[in-house]
């Protein structure tokens, strides 16, 4: 097998060819679903997930493995000037791995976001967001804190997401550390970090708790009924279709948890008045589409201010392939300008 740098080059590669001979390379053709057209590196990704074992057929270790593999291959380079420090968290259940990005230009007056990589709460760790992390800490001029949740099946629900809970908290309690404004902390996270970070908003409400100054939700997984049409139109989406999802799900949940919980599907709240401002962020080929475009209208009606993206000819867990398909790219840079914004307050 190739090594990590070697396969990054060869994926590259690949993926630098004229979208005509990418989308021959995937069978020909253009896939065009729900309205929208698949950007051709994705296509020809999806074409060669394929030939693979389904991940849902692996046991979540070979899982694990895989997933670090196969992501390693797309991920973004470093950002340059950023720094990254690894320090350790008291959680519930011990210590918990987590880092912060230090940005060559930080802002005093930008906060510490706090972030939950994507996983489905079975899979990811420290490097599954590695590249995004950077990037946010560059472009948003803050530091970042991303923690290492522990995982299902060998942790279920809520373990990882006390284990965030437990990190914004430190993040918030020692922002002055890392040269961020005293006593504030924004949340973010992607798909199951999603929903992390909009159960933190909505348990720190319960709590009677301040809220974050700003929660950055990008394709989160807030319905884990998982029962809205996207899931019928994406279903065979790569990388996540109906049949993973449902395989995170039977992880992640205990027996007796149900999916009304709204700490597993936040969406089953029925008050959302008085959290954090949002920012709330899609993509087209996503199963999960309908439920984080249904959370943004109903944040905004509740009367949180909210601004909605959603990037049509990508693919859910885009922010892990910023190193190889450039539209990805682009997208988590204007991610990352509308969290600065949000910072200023300018959230729609």
């Amino acid at each position: 097998m190739p090594s990590p740098a070697t396969q990054r080059r060869l994926v590259r590669a690949l993926l630098s060819l004229p979208s005509p001979v990418l989308r021959l390379m995937a069978g020909g053709g253009v896939v065009y679903q729900g309205g929208r057209t698949l950007d051709p590196r994705l296509q020809f990704l999806a074409a060669q997930a394929r030939n693979a074992a389904p991940m849902e057929t692996l046991s979540p270790q070979d899982a694990r493995r895989a997933s670090a593999r196969g992501l390693a291959a797309l991920a973004g380079d470093p950002e340059p000037g950023v720094r990254v420090e690894p320090i350790v968290i008291e959680g519930p259940a011990g210590a918990i791995p987590a880092r912060v990005y230090h940005p060559g230009v930080q802002d005093p007056e930008a906060p510490l976001m706090v972030y939950a990589h994507m996983g489905g709460g079975v899979i990811g760790d420290l490097e599954t967001c590695h590249a995004f992390c950077g990037l946010l800490a560059k472009i948003g001029r803050g530091p970042v804190l991303s923690a290492d949740y522990r995982l299902a099946p060998e942790h279920r629900f809520p373990a990882g997401l006390d284990d965030l809970m437990a990190a914004y908290r430190f993040g918030r309690d020692n922002a002055e550390r890392f040269g961020a404004p005293v006593a504030q902390a924004a949340i973010g996270g992607d798909s199951m970090g999603g929903n992390f970070a909009a159960v933190v908003c909505q348990d720190l409400k319960r709590a009677g708790e301040p809220q974050p100054v700003l929660q950055l939700l990008i394709y989160p997984a807030v319905d884990v009924a998982c029962t809205r049409p996207s899931m019928t139109t994406y279903a065979g989406a790569f990388p996540l279709g109906k049949a993973l999802m449902d395989w995170f799900m039977d992880l992640y949940r205990g027996a007796g948890d149900s999916v009304l919980d709204p700490r597993l599907s936040p969406l089953a709240a029925e008050d959302l008045a008085g959290l954090a401002p949002a920012l709330v962020v899609a993509a087209g080929f996503d199963p999960l589409l309908d439920q984080g475009e249904e959370y943004a209208r109903r944040l905004k009606a509740a009367g949180v201010p909210v601004t909605y993206r959603r990037h049509d000819s990508l693919a859910h867990g885009f922010t892990a392939f910023t190193g190889a398909v450039p539209a990805a790219d682009a997208a988590c840079r204007e991610i990352a300008g509308l969290v600065r914004q949000g910072f200023e307050g300018k959230i729609d």
